[in-house]
């Protein structure tokens, strides 16, 4: 189910709650159509994945979105697909917008406008019992990650500036679907580290029995975002508003509790990685 792109799983929508003030910004498609039609990559736990058990999705992005819904008095129809289909998705209008574990940088900034609800970070991770400590350690060595994530560029910059500017061989990046698939490569071998967002692994670690461990610091300082279309400036300022409605009431501290993210959590919304104006 996660490799197919229109494998729909709807999700009913909560009771409104008094004092929404945007609904006059939600385009009136989704308003007659009464959800919210998301498309997501659901590999990348604790942000959004598949429980195996309930075969259904759960994540700090997936209750994040629930908790908007639930301020628009909109249901959530999702689907599950490739990360590098996120954008297509986007740009087509298979999806009203994107919050999915993606990060927002000036790349995408030139299609794309972010809502900024999260602080992340790429880093380094290894085997728990892997004799590497240090991230220098790695140059030379075959190294995975997302080839359609942000991550790749991230880790080929570090390779230039840690490992060829100090006379050491670049690392070897090896480019991979998902996550999972990266995980699968260093069970298997094949590389020697991974690099994704430093805030999913010990969630993920815990899910597999305690088998991967961080080193160094985060490459990056860098932010999730809810992308949108340029056109949908208004649209997307209506999400940030619910989203700070949201942090004024506990509801998104507690999200952020509940999946063990405190320390990613973000006093505002910004816009573009800037506050907003």
């Amino acid at each position: 189910m996660r490799n197919e792109f229109f494998t729909s799983i709807a999700l009913a929508g909560l009771a409104i709650l008094p004092g929404v003030s945007v609904a006059g910004e939600i385009p009136q498609s989704i308003r007659d159509a009464g959800k919210l039609t998301l498309a997501i990559n659901a590999t990348f736990p604790p942000m959004e994945y598949v429980d195996p058990e309930t075969n259904t999705f759960k994540g700090l992005d997936i209750d994040l979105v629930d908790a908007v819904a639930e301020r628009l008095k909109l249901k959530v129809e999702r689907t599950d697909g490739l990360f590098n289909q996120l954008i297509p998705a986007l740009t087509t209008g298979r999806t009203d917008f994107i919050l999915s574990g993606m990060i927002d940088n000036e790349e995408r900034r030139e299609s794309m406008d972010f809502v900024n609800y999260m602080k992340a970070g790429a880093q380094f991770y290894v085997l728990t019992d892997s004799e590497y400590k240090e991230p220098i350690e790695l140059c030379g060595k075959a190294v995975g990650t997302i080839r359609s994530a942000s991550y790749l560029g991230i880790l080929e910059r570090w390779s230039a500036d840690n490992c060829v500017a100090a006379g050491l061989a670049p690392i070897e990046i090896i480019g991979s679907e998902s996550s999972p698939d990266v995980r699968l490569q260093l069970r298997q071998g094949r590389v020697v580290a991974g690099v994704q967002g430093g805030e999913s692994i010990p969630f993920t670690s815990k899910q597999e029995g305690g088998a991967y461990r961080l080193i160094g610091d985060p490459l990056i300082t860098a932010y999730y975002g809810a992308a949108f279309r340029k056109e949908d400036s208004a649209f997307r300022d209506a999400i940030a508003d619910v989203i700070e409605e949201l942090m004024a009431d506990g509801t998104y501290k507690a999200i952020f509790e509940k999946w063990e993210l405190t320390s990613h959590a973000l006093p505002h919304v910004m816009i573009n990685s800037e506050p907003r104006k």
